[in-house]
């Protein structure tokens, strides 16, 4: 395993590419917005830097990881070589099939295919690959490069072989992991959706102001942040997509709450947006 290429230099595939470049593997980050890619290098560079700041890395280090880092805006040519292929382009299963066929013409035919999907299932984007046990769930947390958690999903088809190679890039990438099988939310969509959309029903209804709602897990159940707060992390419109579907799948407990359907209609999408439950605006 010497290529990685990763889909999508949204917040996710950045982090994604960061953690990769920076484990030593010569990383392809592929996007079709050119000013995207820009940004996307610009804030790894700025994260390794803050890395050094701190004592964590070297300056050699973050040289070798920007030197291994390179970005396209073509995808045929960004996993002509890839070994692995991470996408972490949004929660559309559409979107991922079909960027999995592309992926099925350019690369490898060894190659293994890894979604960073938080949700959507698994076993069905493996049953569109012409290999479907060389497919399985990466599931990383945002920000990457400081959450270490790896939630690696095992579709129904993924082989053994698949499961202990990526577990060894997991290692590699200094990841946590747990493998969890391939439900509706895994592990931790499932559980920490349920505490999100509960502390937004409980804004709405007037029991507490956001900030209290989140220093009440903060202090009382030691989370490092309050599920709104994440909320305006992860983005209210990604939220909503997972809601929807795991309502779909699982019951009343995921349906989303109105305050969240206004609020993502109003654009109020969280940090991203620069207004969210928080106001980010600073």
């Amino acid at each position: 395993m010497k290529h990685i290429a990763v889909l999508g230099a949204g917040t996710m595939g950045t982090g994604i590419a960061h953690v990769a470049a920076l484990a030593g593997y010569q990383t392809n980050l592929v996007d079709s917005v050119a000013d995207q890619l820009v940004k996307a290098k610009d804030r790894i560079a700025a994260d390794l830097s803050v890395s050094v700041e701190k004592g964590k890395i070297t300056d050699d280090e973050k040289g070798g990881a920007l030197e291994r880092l390179d970005t396209f805006t073509n995808l045929k040519d960004a996993v002509a070589r890839a070994d692995l292929v991470i996408e972490a382009v949004p929660e559309r299963l559409e979107l991922k099939i079909e960027l999995l066929d592309a992926v099925c013409e350019a690369a490898p035919e060894q190659h293994i295919f890894a979604t960073n999907t938080s949700s959507l299932p698994v076993s069905e984007i493996a049953s569109a690959h012409p290999v479907p046990s060389s497919v399985i769930g990466m599931h990383f947390f945002n920000p990457v490069h400081i959450m270490k958690l790896l939630e690696i999903v095992r579709a129904e088809q993924t082989s053994d072989d698949t499961l202990k190679t990526v577990q060894e890039v997991g290692q590699r990438m200094n990841r946590d992991m747990i493998v969890v099988r391939d439900a509706p939310g895994f592990a931790t969509s499932r559980l920490g959706l349920v505490i999100g959309l509960e502390a937004m029903r409980m804004l709405e209804s007037g029991v507490a102001s956001a900030e209290d709602i989140d220093r009440a897990m903060e202090l009382g159940y030691r989370h490092p942040m309050g599920p709104l707060r994440l909320t305006d992390l992860v983005g209210l419109d990604v939220r909503l997509a997972i809601a929807e579907h795991l309502h779909k799948e699982l019951g009343e407990a995921f349906r989303p709450p109105p305050i969240l359907r206004r609020m993502v209609r109003a654009g109020h999408l969280g940090k991203k947006s620069g207004r969210g439950f928080y106001n980010w605006s600073d």
